[in-house]
């Protein structure tokens, strides 16, 4: 049973900038990191790096900042104006898309649901050179491992856009209290190791404008996910919890358990706009369900003539793809050189290393497809 007490004793040791070694600043218990420091550093230290990013999401203050994520502003630009052009077309539309948002009111924000495969459609060249991002994939891959699912959500809070009430997130986030009751507790603590919160700045976010409202530490209390509804624990977010300003193209990425919530934005003339990454473990199931042939198929002509290296091709090939093989028709797909067969993932990078044609490679897709049914 949740219990204040429990809780705020949860939150008492603290670390200091010293546990972060890689980190190139320490603000409100938060460790920062630099982009351009990370991507310079050789694999024994990105492997070091990862470790210590892990460390934290499970024991230590929970959530990290990674300034200049993206290394080009023009790279988060293109995307910006693609993201801008879905929001458009979808309020044209509006009638017929019930916009809701779980932790405020229906139509306070513009937002854009499954964007990943939207944005991969309409823009698959912008779209590559936004996810053909290395340090995203690390990121991803330090909490999740290499068959991570992505999936994104535009998010636009205008100037007055009101702030989020503070919870946890998804998989147990999005259960009423009743309804966690009936999970045991480990399963409730397991539930936090199987996605990874992250948000993309489109803008530079100054306090004033909103940007998430974080408490460090209070993702290792494990009976939280029945807590954040208690007045007593809003009173106390409402108290503890810190703001950092971000930057356009800089990243958070933290614990779905950490206790956060979107902060009211009351600048006047800032339109606060995130792309909400929710990375999920290959072992969990992803909230949103996403046509990944229809991206790879969007995409391909222009990745086989792309100059990518082969960290960039793995990256946007782990943001189009099913990553994991499973499951899967075994009396079909049964492996060929390893104890698993082939993932969507596979396909993709074998059609590119071959120079499959575009008629070739759908051909190798609906053949995969075929050996994954049951019957």
């Amino acid at each position: 049973m949740a219990n204040m007490s429990a809780f705020t004793a949860s939150m008492e040791n603290r670390n200091r900038a010293q546990d972060y070694p890689y980190a190139a600043d320490w603000q409100a218990h938060i460790p920062i990191y630099d982009g351009d420091q990370l991507r310079a550093i050789s694999p024994t230290e990105r492997a070091q790096v990862r470790a210590e990013w892990a460390q934290c999401w499970q024991h230590q203050a929970g959530v990290i900042v990674v300034r200049k994520l993206f290394a080009e502003a023009p790279v988060v630009d293109a995307m910006t104006k693609v993201y801008d052009q879905l929001l458009q077309a979808q309020e044209a539309t509006q009638a017929e898309h019930n916009l809701g948002d779980h932790f405020a009111p229906m139509g306070a924000n513009g937002r854009v649901w499954n964007c990943l495969e939207k944005a991969a459609v309409l823009a698959p060249q912008a779209f590559i050179d936004y996810y053909s991002n290395p340090l995203l994939a690390e990121v991803c891959e330090a909490w999740l491992g290499p068959d991570y699912q992505l999936t994104s959500q535009v998010n636009l809070v205008y100037p007055g856009g009101a702030a989020q009430q503070p919870h946890r997130d998804y998989h147990l986030g999005f259960t009423t209290d009743a309804e966690v009751a009936r999970y045991p507790l480990h399963v409730q603590v397991m539930s936090a190791m199987l996605t990874l919160q992250g948000a993309v700045a489109h803008v530079d976010m100054p306090i004033e404008s909103g940007p998430t409202m974080l408490l460090p530490y209070s993702q290792r209390y494990d009976a939280g996910y029945g807590l954040y509804r208690d007045p007593d624990f809003m009173a106390y977010f409402a108290e503890y919890a810190v703001q950092l300003p971000l930057q356009k193209g800089d990243g958070v990425f933290f614990n779905p358990a950490l206790m956060h919530a979107a902060g009211a934005n009351v600048s006047t003339d800032v339109k606060r706009m995130a792309n909400l990454l929710q990375v999920s473990s290959a072992f969990a199931k992803p909230m949103e369900s996403l046509n990944h042939q229809h991206m790879q198929l969007a995409c391909y002509p222009h990745l086989a003539k792309a100059d990518l290296t082969e960290q960039q091709l793995l990256a946007v090939a782990s943001a189009i793809s099913d990553n994991y093989p499973f499951p899967t028709n075994l009396d079909r797909d049964q492996p060929e050189t390893s104890l698993r067969p082939h993932s969507g993932r596979d396909i993709l990078l074998q059609a590119v290393a071959q120079q499959y044609s575009l008629q070739d490679f759908s051909k190798a897709l609906q053949q995969l497809h075929w050996r994954k049914q049951s019957s």
